[in-house]
């Protein structure tokens, strides 16, 4: 067995930790969980820290229990939020959480038979038949209120400090989300509980509760926290000017998904490559001293987006994206172009201008200098395109060509762009109809 603690301190992976928690990891195989809220019928690069500490554990030798909230998603987290969430309807949550299993899926593998095989659990499967008087009586009654309300997720609430105050079924929360780890706890024996920091309060009113709901059984619970993953100028980690940056391709397409990798500063990478890889120590340090030595090069950023993109898509995937990014650098030949999807292509050249044109125009053989001057307004005269071809500066899907060149159907990427360009960096884009 690994060291599943002391991998994740070097990594800058802990935050807090219960007294006792690494000498139960080191003294036998333990079983631990972390809960994902279904929100969203998918999960985003922030999620990623969670499902990446699972895979530590479970490659340290201990049991990774993944929790899908469909009771809890019913009430909504109070933790860091300043106002009280939407609550999804039934059918919105049930695919939300079907959603988030399929994503789960692919990076802890549920079917697996060895001992310390991860196990996918909801905890609406428990929940369900929990009637409110039950849950007051057996539950409620074990916590105080003082208890509840000394938690820094209601404190701020309750002050004033974040929104406008807390309602009775956001309050609850801690206790439903304390009782899974009791459930857990007893169903599964399961001891450890792990999170983002912001969960402290949450996890540790779990631990509470197995003490208290456990007297006569084995009442040994422990909690684990990550920090939260910030940038190195403050700014919130997970966004890009689009918005969240998605673990499912047809929410965020692998090529953009590596460009919000291979973008990151330098301060950021160095600290990402430890958490968001399984790089080893020592070559993590290697890459840090080489990208030291020659920045420009971006090293550390292109493993990274490698290693990230692999883990999460695949090594085709990865090849795929590398190409698309290698288009907009002038690496690529029209064969490259004609290999990018509809969506690829738009994302690498977006913001460059198009015009359409119909297919009845191509067909017939569209001149070179009605493509750039009266079909697109690209260059502003039938004399500028000339000498633009003179000076062998104008190309048609990266080729340079000549002013007998016609844009036909076998010039079309996709069925329906054709890509014009005039020098090194002034695009422009045919539709054809």
């Amino acid at each position: 067995m690994k060291n599943f603690v002391e991998e994740l301190q070097w990594r800058g992976m802990v935050h807090d930790i219960m007294p006792g928690t690494e000498e139960q990891l080191n003294k036998e195989m333990t079983s631990a969980y972390i809960g994902f809220d279904p929100t969203s019928d998918s999960l985003h690069i922030g999620s990623l820290v969670p499902i990446i500490i699972l895979v530590h554990l479970y490659k340290s030798g201990h049991k990774p229990y993944a929790l899908v909230g469909g009771a809890t998603g019913m009430i909504g987290d109070p933790s860091g939020k300043s106002d009280e969430r939407n609550l999804l309807d039934e059918a919105a949550l049930a695919k939300n959480v079907d959603g988030i299993k399929n994503v789960l899926s692919r990076f802890l593998d549920f079917d697996a038979t060895d001992a310390n095989a991860p196990v996918l659990v909801n905890n609406y499967d428990w929940m369900k038949e929990f009637s409110f008087i039950d849950f007051a009586r057996d539950v409620g009654k074990r916590i105080t209120v003082n208890y509840m309300m000394a938690k820094d997720s209601v404190k701020k609430r309750l002050t004033g400090e974040a929104g406008s105050g807390m309602s009775f079924t956001e309050f609850t929360y801690q206790l439903i989300q304390g009782y899974d780890f009791y459930h857990l706890h007893k169903a599964h024996n399961c001891l450890l509980q792990l999170g983002g920091s912001d969960q402290w309060g949450n996890i540790t009113t779990g631990t509470e509760l197995v003490r208290r709901m456990n007297e006569e059984g084995s009442n040994k619970a422990y909690a684990m926290t990550c920090p939260l993953i910030t940038k190195a100028d403050g700014s919130k980690f997970g966004k890009s000017e689009g918005g969240n940056v998605w673990l499912d391709a047809d929410k965020t397409s692998v090529y953009k998904f590596y460009q919000f990798w291979i973008n990151t500063t330098d301060a950021d990478a160095e600290k990402y490559i430890k958490i968001f890889t399984f790089l080893p120590k020592e070559e993590i340090e290697q890459l840090i001293a080489e990208h030291n030595e020659a920045p420009h090069a971006r090293v550390l950023q292109k493993k990274l987006a490698e290693q990230v993109t692999i883990f999460v898509h695949s090594e085709e995937e990865l090849e795929k994206a590398i190409k698309a990014s290698n288009v907009l650098f002038g690496k690529s030949t029209a064969d490259d172009l004609k290999q990018l999807d509809s969506t690829t292509f738009l994302e690498v050249f977006d913001g460059v201008p198009q015009a359409e044109v119909s297919m009845a125009d191509v067909e017939e053989g569209l001149g070179i200098i009605d493509a750039f001057v009266a079909k697109s307004n690209f260059l502003k005269s039938n004399g500028e395109a000339r000498r633009a071809l003179k000076e062998n500066s104008i190309s048609v899907n990266r080729a340079k060509v000549k002013d007998d060149y016609g844009i036909t159907k076998d010039d079309l990427i996709n069925d329906q762009f054709v890509l014009l360009q005039k020098g090194k960096k002034n695009y422009y884009i045919l539709r054809v109809k």
